[in-house]
């Protein structure tokens, strides 16, 4: 049986020869599917490369865009620090005045009256709102438990971690911020205090010890129970003074700054926790050691 096929004719213009040529039509087909093959294989690159061409250049526009807002973050950052440690500066000197003269005064400007000479000093001071309420609180903490308001608010005052463990700069605040040791964002829980190695650690109100010793990264910690969920944590130290069950008191020495665990530096990481959740502990050092110290014998720190 003969098999189809395709005859091709070429004459040659000058000589006028003519040739034939017999082409199987699987041949043809064959062709034909090859080069359709070929036109698909090749609209697959093209539009491939145009693809990837379109997702580099978004890339590109992405990472300059990233990289404006680290940049501006950092920027950021820096001020927020910087505005944090003047806040902390003037937090410490107007608690530094308050304790010294038992007061805390409010601006003329605040009663909305401006007061004249013959104002009697008593009624240019009033009490502020934070001590409103931990009056309210003493009251309550009094008649709950049948005790004198004067203990009640020796009791209120000393469990609340108000005292500031160390003296020193603020190296790195409470929240957002680069970690030192990779580079990458990270949540820091606590505050970063900058002193020498050796510097002593004082407890920052009182409280009960739930645990002393070495803790991953924490390094050797204190972690110190004050009632209520309320508890801080003293990180990176190089000695350790106290043992878990222990009692101890606000502005007692319960341990010394150092470099363990996971930090670059010697250095106090504190933290306050209520019900494990981590807080600022801005919030509640109110109080500097400079301060306690020019008020209180030793003995009253507990040292």
């Amino acid at each position: 049986m003969n098999q189809p096929y395709f005859i091709v004719v070429l004459a040659h213009s000058l000589h006028g020869r003519i040739r034939r040529f017999h082409i199987d039509q699987k041949v043809v087909v064959l062709v034909l599917g090859l080069a359709l093959l070929g036109c698909f294989s090749v609209l697959g690159f093209v539009s491939s490369y145009l693809r990837m061409a379109w997702k580099v250049a978004n890339y590109n526009a992405l990472r300059d865009e990233a990289s404006i807002l680290r940049s501006r973050y950092k920027k950021l950052q820096t001020e927020a620090n910087q505005t944090n440690d003047q806040l902390a500066k003037l937090t410490i000197l107007a608690s530094e005045v308050s304790m010294a003269y038992g007061i805390k005064r409010v601006e003329p400007a605040a009663l909305g009256t401006e007061p004249s000479a013959s104002t009697p000093v008593a009624s240019k001071l009033i009490p502020s709102y934070h001590e409103s309420l931990q009056e309210y609180d003493t009251l309550r903490l009094a008649s709950m438990f049948g005790v004198s308001r004067n203990y009640a608010r020796r009791w209120f005052t000393n469990v609340i971690p108000s005292l500031w463990p160390v003296e020193g700069r603020l190296m790195s605040y409470y929240g957002q911020r680069s970690d030192p040791l990779n580079g990458g964002d990270a949540f820091h829980s606590g505050l970063d205090i900058s002193v020498p190695m050796g510097t002593q650690v004082r407890a920052s109100a009182d409280g009960i010890v739930m645990s002393a010793g070495f803790d991953g990264g924490y390094g050797r910690l204190i972690v110190v129970d004050h009632g209520g969920g309320l508890r801080t944590y003293y990180a990176h130290l190089s000695r350790i003074d106290v043992i878990p069950g222990m009692e101890v008191r606000r502005g007692q020495v319960i341990a010394a700054s150092g470099a363990s665990g996971r930090v670059t530096g010697p250095h106090l990481h504190y933290e306050v926790r209520r019900n494990g959740f981590p807080l600022n502990p801005r919030l509640y050092m109110t109080t500097s050691l400079l301060s306690v110290s020019g008020t209180k014998s030793n003995r009253d720190l507990g040292l």
